[in-house]
């Protein structure tokens, strides 16, 4: 007979109570680093013109653009490698060092694309700088998103963390709001002529005093609870063991999270094809295809943008009262049934529908990006986290990369201005199928970690729900027992010798 192995019960020490100071020191770091990524996504996607004709001169406007888009994509390959690197460095070294790295990494290549001379002055090499700059950032930010999402999500209480990992979201959005902004101010200040000349390279210069910035706020903050949970747990003889950092293979996190490695893919996939659409793409669509004015349709996105910041945390704050379950599910069939009408009004011509066309995709977006930080994190346990989220969030963030530079290539080649739309309803059954099949993880502890509250209040009520849900699950266990116990009285009475 097998010795039942003694569990401990968890008591009111075992609950993590969340320093608010040293929360919003978090998120406010995260966040920075988040935006910064953001700023040079914003950035190049709002002076993709400029870029084509700086780097691609031979080549005619669309080529330009779809080669500039192109460059845009590329880092995406490598992407999955700075995954894999900093993933496993973070699951052995601890989140707050690895995120100190990669806003080194990013804010140094993104400087460097301000400095890199034109195609006239140094012929082929001007892009091919270009594209190993973006290679770095890619390289960096294979660990950055995930990275900040874990260590916001392991800094904050159950109950808040919805909320809480809205803020990296907003980071972002603002970051792209600053990029797109900044591209304004100086294009109008400077003029076409010169902004093509020497204006475009000013916003990359920016990234500089941005990445020190982060750096300083990164590097004093601590290390989060839960990772520090998982340290003390290898030092008191861990099977893990401490000295070489947890042992597993990414088939090993492929075998037995496989359901979760998909719902990550799933979530990724139809929220950041959404995110590049709308905000990276649609600049170039409306200047280029539809011959908007650039100026004008640069500042519908930033007004988008600017509504999308004050919806976001709203978002964050709704999914800890109802879930992050229903918010995919809405934000996929709106994607799905809105695309087609959103386009339509985009493309009317018309100032006030394109406003709101713009508008419609961009609620349907903050319905994914209002939960993805907190949810993703939640879907491995802590030994394991960085790891399996840096490499699933990275390989759907390659397939999703392609959206500006494919998005551009099938209206190019169709000729048809809805091809969009309807890569968005793709995209939109992706999300719906994520939505169906992820588990609900608002108000739980994180996968290896204890609970977490704000306060000592919080903490005894987290407590007691705990304890009702052991009595619920034994009671269920308890009826089904009693369903089994007389299932098998059944089955004896109808055995002539058992019954004897």
């Amino acid at each position: 007979m097998l010795k039942r192995k003694k569990v401990k019960p968890i008591t009111l020490g075992d609950v993590t109570i969340i320093d608010d100071s040293k929360l919003r020191k978090a998120i406010t770091a995260a966040s920075l680093g988040n935006a910064m990524e953001w700023f040079d996504f914003g950035v190049y996607g709002f002076v993709a013109y400029a870029l084509g004709k700086v780097f691609f001169p031979d080549a005619n406007p669309s080529v330009q653009m779809i080669a500039a888009l192109g460059t845009f994509s590329v880092p995406f390959l490598i992407r999955p490698l700075g995954g894999l690197f900093f993933g496993m460095l973070g699951d052995k070294y601890g989140r707050q060092k690895i995120l100190s790295i990669t806003i080194i990494i990013m804010s140094i290549s993104t400087f460097c694309i301000g400095l890199i001379p034109s195609y006239a002055t140094i012929g082929i090499w001007a892009p091919i700088l270009l594209l190993l700059c973006k290679m770095a950032q890619g390289f960096s930010v294979g660990g950055e998103y995930t990275g900040a999402s874990i260590f916001v999500a392991e800094y904050s209480p159950d109950r808040k963390r919805g909320f809480m990992g809205s803020w990296l979201d907003f980071g972002s959005i603002a970051g792209f709001v600053l990029g797109a902004g900044l591209v304004v101010l100086i294009s109008t200040i400077v003029g076409e002529n010169n902004f093509l000349e020497w204006g475009w390279r000013l916003p990359f210069f920016l990234a500089l005093p941005l990445g020190i910035i982060g750096l300083y706020l990164r590097h004093a903050l601590e290390e989060t609870p839960a990772f520090q949970q998982h340290v003390e747990k290898m030092e008191q003889g861990d099977r893990q063991g401490l000295q070489d950092g947890p042992k597993v293979s990414f088939k090993e996190i492929a075998t037995k999270h496989w359901r979760s490695l998909l719902v990550c893919v799933g979530m990724v996939i139809s929220t950041n094809v959404t995110y590049y659409m709308l905000l990276t793409y649609m600049p170039s669509y409306l200047s280029h295809n539809l011959h908007y004015s650039e100026d004008h349709g640069v500042l519908i996105i930033i007004a988008i943008m600017v509504g999308m910041l004050f919806v976001q945390p709203i978002i964050g704050m709704l999914s800890d009262r109802f879930g992050r379950r229903p918010f995919i599910l809405v934000g996929s069939v709106l994607l799905f049934l809105c695309a087609i009408p959103a386009f339509i009004m985009i493309n009317s011509d018309v100032v006030a529908l394109i406003f709101a066309g713009l508008l419609l995709l961009a609620v349907i977006l903050n319905c994914f990006i209002g939960v993805m930080a907190s949810s993703l994190p939640a879907m491995f346990p802590t030994h394991i986290r960085y790891s399996a989220l840096a490499s699933a969030f990275n390989i759907s963030v390659l397939v999703a990369g392609l959206t500006p530079t494919l998005a551009a290539w099938l209206v190019e080649y169709t000729q048809d201005l809805m091809m969009p739309a309807y890569y968005l309803m793709v995209i939109a059954v992706i999300g719906l199928m994520t939505g169906i099949t992820m588990k609900e993880t608002a108000n739980q502890p994180l996968k290896g970690a204890t609970p977490a509250a704000s306060d000592i209040q919080e903490a005894k009520e987290i407590l007691r729900e705990h304890h009702d849900n052991i009595e619920h699950k034994i009671e269920d266990i308890d009826a089904e027992i009693e369903a089994l116990q007389e299932k098998r009285t059944r089955l004896v009475d109808q055995h002539p010798r058992i019954n004897e």
